[in-house]
């Protein structure tokens, strides 16, 4: 059950089943990887803000909170569903406030509901705009969803980008092996606020929400390049110019092709 009660504890966004989850996640998130954090400081400490990131692998969404969590805040996400029915676990992320997304059905377009709701409330929103783990076979950031821009042009929530370099390396995209020793350095970067000011009133343009959501992606894969020391492609992976699936293990799906 999704509830849009105000924010409270501490870090902000806090509460008992979070704090449950982090006290049994960052003890062992520490034995397997080396902080490499920079502009915490750059979060909002209180309010309703939009954070995005990109998705390298199934551990992201650990690693990026254990750095937001220590910044100060704890997020909610909108996560697939098929995480909250896991037992136990889906329990826990049901009560640390995450939100359920039945993707690809007629009730995805209620996760907008909740998300909206829960910025409302003044809550920390965590987005991986890309959708699912990047496809780009060297791991530069895909061409995103708008769903991002749709939030902060209706809500008025700043977007704050943010880069994340390593998780790649505890667990590959689609792997169940994990890299436990030695340690992974996991390098995070937080950017300024984003400007969507040219595109105030245009959520209903798709060509705006088209423009406004490469400019997220072009100031996340920035970030990126500063940790990697190196030049993305000039042209991202565009999902929707593939064959690929669009969500879920595409290297199986090439296989039984």
């Amino acid at each position: 059950m999704v509830t849009y009660d105000p924010p409270q504890g501490n870090p902000l966004g806090n509460n008992p089943w979070f704090q449950f989850g982090a006290n049994v996640i960052r003890p062992l998130l520490n034995l397997v990887v080396k902080k490499d954090w920079q502009g915490g400081e750059k979060l909002p400490k209180s309010g309703a803000a939009i954070v995005v990131c990109n998705h390298l692998s199934y551990i992201d969404p650990l690693t990026f909170t254990h750095f937001l969590f220590n910044s100060g805040r704890a997020p909610r996400y909108l996560g697939k569903m098929g995480v909250f029915k896991i037992p136990i676990i889906g329990k826990v992320i049901r009560g640390a406030g995450q939100i359920p997304v039945d993707r690809q059905s007629p009730n995805a377009a209620k996760a907008y509901e909740h998300a909206i709701a829960v910025l409302k409330a003044g809550h920390l929103l965590g987005v991986f705009p890309e959708g699912t783990l990047t496809r780009d076979e060297n791991f530069w950031p895909m061409r995103g969803k708008s769903g991002v821009v749709k939030l902060a042009l209706l809500t008025g929530a700043p977007v704050i980008p943010c880069a994340q370099w390593g998780p790649e390396r505890v667990l590959p995209p689609y792997s169940k092996k994990i890299k436990l020793f030695p340690r992974t350095k996991i390098s995070i970067r937080v950017g300024e606020p984003l400007d969507f000011s040219k595109w105030h009133g245009k959520v209903d343009d798709p060509i705006a929400l088209e423009e406004a959501t490469d400019y997220v992606m072009d100031e996340i894969t920035t970030l990126l390049e500063g940790i990697r020391s190196e030049t993305a492609p000039k042209v991202k992976f565009d999902p929707k110019k593939s064959d690929l699936p669009r969500i879920g293990n595409f290297k199986k799906a090439r296989k039984r092709n």
